[in-house]
């Protein structure tokens, strides 16, 4: 039965427009949570109640709307949602550790529920526990409400990840005073977009936090730091290593879809192979979905589950007469779960999409040009993580993900593409003036593609950061497409690196299982003894 296969829920955004020859694909989106259809979080009522149960309670802070001006709208408060575990804390009295996993596109309540490693390891330290929501995301909503948040730029003015920075500092200053806290040394923790603010609020504010824990955290792709087509030419290895001829029948449906598209009737030949929900109206629409599934297969190829190996066992496990294109679609059936057809408009965002994924391209636009298609891209929702298929009717859906759309088109321009002959995708160059001309359209803002390595750096990062920089483990599994844009190598004795071969994205964030390879356990423990260094020097100094 479908439902008994693992699927992937997608997060793949791209901006579309009829009868252009210009493309730009935009990969999964950075983050820890499982989606299901249409970007909402699936949370059961057992979720909820485990949430309860760990231990957390939720609390609102009064936060400041805009920390870098004095005009008198920037003194305005929001109420950003955080969450407190208090549950294995040893005390202000005794020194013992604050943990702050530092919110990123998601609602609060997710990455409770994704950020498995500061519960599994709060026993172990006597940490205290806080999770900040990011403004903009979950219902931390600057102005009241998401529609008031959203209206125009001016009310999204504020939605940068310096702004949420600035809104970790504030609070967890104002949280250790309350606490009586203000010899407990605090440590930033977070995964992907998370672990990015992470290692950026541990180089901007080094007074508040002593180290950072940045797991999958690509803050090297922006400007020319990364290849291009580092993220898809990972997804290609991934296959390759998987499945030699799995990745060629891939590699080879591209033209295929595209000879059906030229036919009279092909659209509804190439419907019927697919099985999908209804008509095709072109056949960027399923090549999208297709690379929607393959990309977010390799970024979360959890070694439990193995998504590409699945995947490829379908392709390949075709029967024998079977055509490339039915090869494909043996291969993604496992995704369709309930459904008995390929829904194609689960790619397409609209009003009732989630907030995430809207914020996030408003901030963080990472297009990638290896769209398999030739018209501009419409929007589509890339998966993030699978799961298990799970009755709609049995959980709540926290819309938090259309988001995410709007933070890509600001700041934090990645630019993912691909070349003609070095990925399994049909090729398509990263394109700075398209993607600028898709956001002035969209939001009517233009983006700053050199903004986050002025804020931040990122060239010459060794030289640099060995000069001022300390205690942060940047973490990576290097068949995370992501691991591309990430730091792969010790920058100095306290910047460390910390990879695994078989690791997908932010996998030793995410809680401990007891199916967890050794390898898994070995590098969390690596993590672990690193992290209590950092503490013990700390405690040291403060004797001294």
């Amino acid at each position: 039965m479908a439902s008994a296969f693992p699927l992937f829920f997608i997060f793949f955004l791209l901006i579309t427009t009829a009868f252009s020859l210009s493309v730009a694909l935009k990969i999964p989106k950075l983050g820890l949570v499982r989606e299901s259809t249409h970007g909402k979080f699936l949370i059961s009522q057992s979720n909820l109640n485990e949430i309860s149960s760990s231990g957390y309670k939720f609390y609102n802070y009064s936060q400041t709307i805009d920390h870098f001006n004095y005009r008198p709208e920037s003194y305005d408060i929001f109420q950003q949602r955080y969450a407190i575990n208090d549950k294995y804390w040893g005390g202000a009295k005794n020194n013992s550790p604050i943990f702050v996993y530092t919110g990123d596109e998601a609602s609060l309540e997710s990455v409770i529920r994704s950020a498995g490693f500061l519960v599994d390891n709060a026993p172990h330290f006597q940490a205290l526990l806080v999770v900040i929501e990011h403004r903009y995301y979950g219902e931390s909503n600057p102005f009241g409400s998401r529609k008031q948040a959203y209206q125009n730029t001016s009310t999204l003015g504020y939605f940068s990840s310096t702004q949420a920075l600035a809104d970790y500092a504030q609070l967890i200053t104002e949280l250790k005073k309350n606490l009586s806290a203000n010899n407990c040394p605090v440590i930033a923790m977070g995964g992907s977009y998370g672990g990015m603010l992470a290692s950026w609020f541990r180089l901007k504010y080094p007074h508040i936090v002593i180290g950072a824990f940045a797991s999958s955290a690509p803050i090297l792709y922006f400007d020319d730091i990364t290849p291009e087509n580092g993220y898809l030419s990972i997804v290609t290895k991934d296959f390759q290593e998987t499945s030699k001829s799995c990745y060629r029948t891939i590699r080879e449906s591209w033209f295929e879809i595209d000879k059906f598209g030229l036919e009279i009737n092909g659209l509804s030949v190439l419907s019927q192979i697919f099985h999908t929900c209804r008509p095709l109206n072109n056949t960027p629409e399923l090549k999208d979905a297709l690379a929607s599934i393959y990309s977010a297969a390799a970024q979360y190829d959890d070694p439990t589950t193995q998504p590409v190996n699945l995947l490829c066992s379908g392709i390949d496990g075709a029967f024998d007469e079977a055509t490339i294109l039915e090869r494909v679609f043996t291969g993604i059936t496992p995704w369709n779960g309930k459904k008995q057809c390929f829904d194609i408009d689960v790619y397409n965002i609209d009003d009732s999409a989630s907030e995430t994924a809207i914020g996030w391209y408003w901030q963080v636009e990472s297009f990638t040009s290896c769209k398999p298609s030739g018209i501009p891209p419409s929007y589509m929702i890339f998966a993030l993580k699978y799961t298990k298929i799970l009755d709609s009717n049995k959980f709540f859906k926290i819309n938090t993900h259309l988001k995410f759309l709007i933070q890509t088109c600001s700041e934090m321009v990645m630019p993912i593409g691909c070349d003609s002959n070095d990925t399994m995708f049909q090729a398509q160059p990263f394109n700075i003036y398209n993607y600028t001309m898709d956001c002035q359209k969209k939001w009517g803002v233009t983006p700053r593609p050199h903004w986050m390595t002025t804020e931040f750096g990122g060239h010459n990062i060794k030289s640099v950061l060995r000069n001022f920089g300390s205690n942060i483990i940047f973490s990576n599994g290097l068949r995370d497409p992501y691991s591309s844009g990430g730091v792969l190598c010790n920058i100095s004795d306290t910047i460390v690196a910390i990879y695994t071969t078989q690791g997908s994205h932010c996998l030793d964030i995410l809680p401990a299982t007891p199916a967890d390879p050794e390898w898994l356990i070995a590098q969390r423990n690596e993590e672990v003894k690193i992290i209590e260094r950092w503490i013990a020097e700390y405690k040291a100094n403060i004797i001294a």
